[in-house]
């Protein structure tokens, strides 16, 4: 079991994570990627990765073993989604982490040379790091960032909903089945027993895609506070981007009209079908049946949280969205004609 002990300031600076990160994606993605046996989700993904993989990029899985540790530098806190950024955040760690990392994944056998040549901090083992992971990251998680990132949107917007709702601690006690909130104390269902005393330094909450088993935090309690958690798998089309690869060209055509260009700036905030109705002023069943199309179009993605389904943008509604704005006026009321 894993354990935070907050405070009453840990609790007023918890946050969540304002999308995924891509560090923490390419680690995750890795450990599925080093799955040997049993069966494994997303596995048509991990196939098609297993058969394109470069030979640079396999550096990167011999830090990431499947279970046990993966080293902390290779998911820095760099608060942005930006991948290239993260990198150099990574190929700038100080010697003295790689080293204190590098011995941790390297203890109970013999490391490799270059795994000693890292944990020196040399430069031809950071460059060839460097090439390992951008490799990857180009091969299995960059193609697609988009259905991730509407993955995780999604299963933020119910957690932000829940924080509305009910404030951080009715938020942390509905983050996730493994998780449980007992004033001060949150309790993670993982295979460690681990404290960590939060001390006043809050926590950042990250939903992620690729984490597909426990929830994870960083072996080193000394660094930045950070928990990750799987996100619900059950929402309409989050696998169908890594799984398959469909034209949704005959599913745009159906957007053309007034009615579900307002129904996509209704939901740039995100919102549930009664309140995409209410906004409107129009009939939960068309509601329901324009977030549908939308759905079907990978403009917006829908998922359930306890007895209500909410829906938010995906990037290609968001970038849609962009383009309406200031151009394609909400209606006050929909007519049988908007609807056709």
């Amino acid at each position: 079991m894993l354990r935070f002990h907050f405070t009453a300031d840990d609790l007023a600076r918890v946050r969540i994570s304002p999308g995924p990160d891509p560090m923490w994606e390419t680690l995750l993605s890795a450990h599925v990627v080093n799955q040997r046996s049993g069966a494994v989700l997303l596995g048509t993904w991990r196939e098609r990765v297993l058969s394109g993989l470069p030979p640079a990029a396999r550096m990167l899985l011999r830090l990431t073993p499947p279970r046990g540790y993966s080293p902390d530098f290779l998911t820095p806190a760099t608060g942005t989604d930006d991948f290239e950024a993260g990198l150099d955040a990574v190929l700038s760690t100080p010697r003295a982490r790689l080293r204190h990392d590098m011995s941790e994944l390297a203890r109970g056998h013999k490391p490799r040379v270059w795994m000693r040549d890292l944990a020196d901090g040399s430069a031809p083992a950071l460059r060839g790091l460097g090439v390992a992971m951008r490799s990857y990251y180009e091969l299995a998680v960059a193609p697609y960032w988009g259905d991730v990132r509407a993955a995780v949107d999604l299963d933020r917007a119910a957690r932000t909903r829940a924080w509305l709702e009910g404030g951080t601690e009715h938020a942390l006690r509905t983050l996730h089945p493994t998780i449980q909130w007992q004033h001060p104390v949150l309790s993670v269902s993982t295979t460690a027993d681990r404290d960590v005393d939060l001390a006043g330094r809050g926590l950042l909450i990250v939903p992620s895609y690729f984490c597909v088993r426990a929830p994870i935090t960083l072996a080193d309690a000394d660094l930045p506070p950070v928990l990750l958690y799987p996100i619900v798998r059950r929402h309409a089309g989050t696998e169908r981007g890594l799984e398959t690869r469909s034209d949704g060209g005959r599913q745009l055509t159906a957007l053309l009209g007034r009615t579900r260009a307002a129904v996509l700036r209704a939901l740039g905030t995100g919102a549930t079908t009664s309140e995409l109705a209410q906004r409107l002023e129009i009939s939960p069943a068309s509601a329901s049946e324009h977030a549908t199309v939308l759905r079907n179009a990978g403009l917006i993605a829908s998922g359930r949280d306890r007895n209500t389904v909410i829906h938010a943008l995906t990037p290609l509604g968001q970038t849609l969205l962009d383009s309406c704005v200031g151009r394609v006026p909400a209606p006050t009321s929909a007519t049988a004609g908007d609807l056709a």
